[in-house]
């Protein structure tokens, strides 16, 4: 017993100094946005400021008009997360509990469009986009992520523990297929759905490249492009720059304390069939 209680404190012991080299880089981005211009350019650098100031914040609302930029952010984010979720759990949905001819070789496409990666697609997802005249709008950032694999695979992994029997039943009692999906299928897949909204709020929120790609009007810069114009060819506005960016991570952190349990179970439940 007390071989297995010292093994235990050592892993806890490992696991908290692991968990705090990961995190420092975190905090002195968080302590570096309360410095004065002082204290973060002095040598050696110091972890602690002698003197705490909002002034960065102040100057970077004020300057970089963030409420606009963190307004499109919101809009595409939430935009593309829900429609995410409504097509992902549709074919999720069909490839599990449906028997159809190809439903195989269909679902092997999906996965292996993992293997390719977003600079190989860019051209023509950017050729489509301007053909149907929506590069330069908020739907260039919304509606090519609209749907994945990764979460077609989970959803329908998911659905694979929901007995057929369940869907057969609420059949003989005359529900239809709209009132399966709406009624026993979202309610089932809670946990799931939970997890691909964590993890499409995740990418949106943060992508930059296609934006970058999809988006050059200004006023329609998204907030990870905004960051951007703190970056100049001679010089970084490193104070804005770090309040910025500290402000960015609370809406992830909302999301992922929001949707925390259901993510665990999601995580643990996707993967097991």
């Amino acid at each position: 017993m007390e071989l297995k209680s010292s093994a235990k404190i050592s892993l806890y012991v490992l696991l908290l100094a692991l968990a705090a080299i990961w995190l420092f880089p975190v905090l002195w981005i968080i302590i570096s946005s309360f410095k004065t211009n002082n204290d973060l350019y002095s040598f050696p650098p110091r972890f602690w400021p002698e003197t705490i100031t909002f002034q960065h914040f102040i100057d970077a609302f004020e300057k970089g008009n963030f409420g606009r930029y963190f307004l499109n952010s919101a809009i595409v984010t939430i935009s593309s997360t829900l429609l995410l979720l409504l097509i992902n759990s549709m074919a999720g949905f069909a490839l599990a509990k449906y028997k159809f001819k190809g439903a195989t070789v269909l679902l092997v496409g999906f996965l292996s469009t993992l293997m390719i990666p977003l600079e190989v697609i860019m051209i023509p997802i950017f050729k489509v986009l301007s053909f149907l005249g929506m590069f330069n709008s908020l739907l260039a950032l919304i509606i090519p992520p609209a749907a994945t694999p990764t979460g077609v695979f989970l959803i329908r992994q998911y659905l694979l523990s929901v007995p057929d029997e369940l869907l057969e039943a609420a059949r003989i009692d005359g529900a239809s297929e709209w009132r399966i999906y709406t009624q026993i299928i979202l309610p089932v897949c809670k946990p799931i759905l939970a997890v691909l909204a964590i993890f499409s709020f995740m990418w949106r929120w943060d992508d930059f490249l296609w934006p970058l790609i999809g988006i050059s009007d200004p006023s329609l810069y998204t907030i990870q492009l905004a960051l951007s114009n703190f970056i100049g060819e001679y010089n970084v506005d490193w104070g804005s720059l770090l309040a910025m960016s500290v402000i960015t991570m609370i809406p992830v952190l909302v999301v992922f304390i929001i949707f925390q349990r259901q993510f665990v179970s999601g995580m643990v439940t996707s993967g097991m069939k």
